[in-house]
Order: C-alpha cells, then sequence, then structure tokens
C-alpha cells in the first residue's frame, strides 16, 4: 500500500469566509457511474494550425470509489492511429470543493499533471498548465451536455494566458447496459501485482512520530480490495482502517511502464482527496519488490522506501521507510501485515 501522505503531512488550504458556503460537489460524478460507449475525435497537432482530426471508437467505463468521492474512469478505444488505453481517477477535495483530475495513458504508465476545477450549473470546467513542444501552456477540460443517457467532454489548449482556445480533444458517451461492453482485448502485461487481486484483512502499525526518535506506535485494524485495471497493467487498491486514534481511508494507483518495466504507485487518502507527492518508482527481482522516491518532510529533504516481501497466495509483508542522511541509513515507520479474504460468492 502506498500510505506516505498518511505520515507526512496534511494539506492546508486557506479560505476567505465566502467560500465556506460553497455547494458540496461530492456526488458531481454520480451520472458517469457504469459503461458508455465512446466517440472520439482527437486533433492530430494541436496549436499548430493543423485542422487534421482522428477518430476513434470505444468503451468507458466509470466506477465508483469512496462512496462517490472518487471515482476511476477506463477508457479503451480504436481508430486509423491505434488502439488506444487511458484512465482517469478523480478524486474530491472536501475542504477546497474541488475535483482533481489525474489522467493516465497505458503506454506512458503515469500520471500527467492533474487537472483541478468544479462544477457550476450542471457544467464542469478543470484547469491546469503544462508543457507542450516545450512551451507553457494552459489546459481546460469541460465536461456539459449532461443528460442520464448522454454526456460530451472537450480538452482545449490555450499558449496565449487562456485569451483564446484550441479545442483539440472531443468524446461524446452514450449509456449503454454493462452487459453489452465489448470482450477486451488481449495484451501483453506484467503480473508482479496479481497477488493484490481481491480482498485482504489488514493489520498495521504506525510510528506516530518519524525521525524523531521515537518508538511510540498506533496498530490499526481494517480490510483492502484490489482490482486491476488494462488487465492487470494497472491496480486500484481501496482500503479502510482504524485505531483508537482515528480512521484512515485511502487508496492506491499503481501502474506499470512497459519501457522502463517499473511501477509507479500513487496514494491519496479521502480526507484531503488529493494524490500525495511523487509517485515511489521500482520493480521486483526474486519476489521482493522495492520503490523509491524522494520528498520533504517536516522542511527536509528525505528518501523514502517501500518494501513488499512475505509473499503467499494468502498473506503479504509491507514496510515504509524514511531515511535524511542520504539513503545510509532506514528507519521503518509503517508496517502492514495482510491476510486473504475468500471470497464467498
Amino acid at each position: 500500500m502506498h500510505f506516505r501522505r498518511a505520515v507526512i503531512s496534511v494539506l492546508l488550504i486557506a479560505f476567505c469566509p465566502a467560500q465556506s458556503a460553497r455547494r458540496d460537489g461530492q456526488h458531481d460524478f454520480d451520472f458517469e457511474f457504469g459503461t458508455w460507449k465512446t466517440h472520439l475525435r482527437r486533433l492530430q497537432h494541436p496549436l499548430t494550425g493543423s485542422n487534421t482530426w482522428i477518430e476513434y471508437d470505444g468503451t468507458t467505463v466509470v466506477r465508483k470509489l469512496w462512496g462517490g468521492r472518487a471515482n476511476l474512469v477506463e477508457l479503451e478505444a480504436d481508430g486509423p492511429a491505434g488502439h488506444f488505453e487511458g484512465l482517469s481517477l478523480r478524486l474530491y477535495n472536501p475542504e477546497a470543493h474541488q475535483w482533481s483530475l489525474n489522467f493516465a495513458s497505458s503506454a506512458a504508465g503515469s500520471l500527467g499533471q492533474p487537472a483541478m476545477g468544479e462544477f457550476k450549473d450542471g457544467r464542469g470546467e478543470f484547469f491546469d498548465q503544462e508543457m507542450l513542444n516545450g512551451r507553457a501552456i494552459l489546459v481546460r477540460f469541460v465536461i456539459s451536455d449532461i443528460t442520464p443517457d448522454s454526456c460530451r467532454f472537450e480538452q482545449a489548449f490555450s499558449d496565449d494566458g487562456g485569451k483564446t482556445w484550441e479545442v483539440n480533444w472531443i468524446a461524446t458517451d452514450t449509456h449503454v447496459k454493462d452487459e453489452s461492453l465489448p470482450e477486451a482485448k488481449a495484451a501483453d502485461t506484467n503480473h508482479d501485482f496479481d497477488f493484490e487481486l481481491g480482498s485482504w484483512k489488514i493489520h498495521l502499525k504506525r510510528l506516530l512520530k518519524p525521525l524523531t526518535g521515537s518508538q511510540n506506535w498506533v496498530e490499526f485494524e481494517g480490510t483492502s480490495v484490489t482490482r486491476k485495471v488494462w488487465n492487470g497493467r494497472a491496480q486500484i487498491e481501496q482500503f479502510d482502517v482504524a485505531s483508537p486514534t482515528g480512521k484512515v481511508e485511502g487508496l492506491t494507483l499503481r501502474l506499470y511502464n512497459p519501457e522502463s518495466h517499473q511501477w509507479s504507485l500513487y496514494w491519496a487518502n479521502a480526507k484531503n482527496g488529493t494524490l500525495g507527492g511523487p509517485p515511489n518508482v521500482g520493480e521486483f527481482k526474486s519476489g521482493r519488490g522495492q520503490f523509491n522516491c524522494q520528498d520533504t518532510f517536516n522542511g527536509r529533504t528525505i528518501f523514502i522506501r517501500y518494501d513488499w516481501s512475505g509473499i503467499t497466495p494468502n498473506t503479504a509483508h509491507f514496510e515504509q521507510s524514511f531515511s535524511d542522511d542520504g539513503g545510509k541509513t532506514w528507519e521503518v515507520n509503517w508496517i502492514t501485515d495482510q491476510t486473504r479474504v475468500q471470497d464467498t460468492n
């Protein structure tokens, strides 16, 4: 599991008094849960004056997470340019009353810059800044024309600070019954995390004050459920644990990069509805997984390491460690032991 932000920090956002009355938008995406037929048009060369569009047809499946406060979108489509697979992890921040939209394609196996925004009067607008052809641009994502059986998505770029916008992605979705979903295409996949699929009982210990010399641990009990995405080249895990000190509800998105042959692990918790810092990146060797990143903790730059070990068909062991001396020494601050829960269906 990806637990960094549960122990590093809580995102604090300041609001003016007028913002405190903002509407609760945690159910904004409820209209989209289910299966959709998707027709997609993509501008081949944005911001070049080109008017060459490529069309795709496929399916989109949207599943709720955290009771609707998050959701996962899986898109699979085909066109003259080939086969396309993408996903979007959407997270609701209950303090900011905004959504973050985090996109990845199976070709890259990593998340891009999140688009942030909200719905007003039935229309969703989300913005971010990215790089295109070496230049900084603004990106706008709009969701509109929402009915019980259809909706429209547009992406547009601006290279003049938002004065003008060029639409480069148009998707129209039509609701269909789940049983009409076409057979998924076979694809090469990496099976390192297949052991995690299914339901688990969790016992975990968390060090309250890492890198202080403290030995004050808190124990949690709970459950987790992991399901595959992209035929196993990605996974989404939801977990819910509690202790006398409180509750932790979170999720982990794991993405496989077919070029580097490595996994990226992203963490989010329901309390702030945002992704944590940089992903932990790594791989499995001889049945043991190690994933690393650099982040900040209490104002200092540290290394973070995840270790998966003790993997059997019915058990797994996970540890998170911090190092503030460049990796010379490591302090374990999160220990999880999992026991599989057999499916009763």
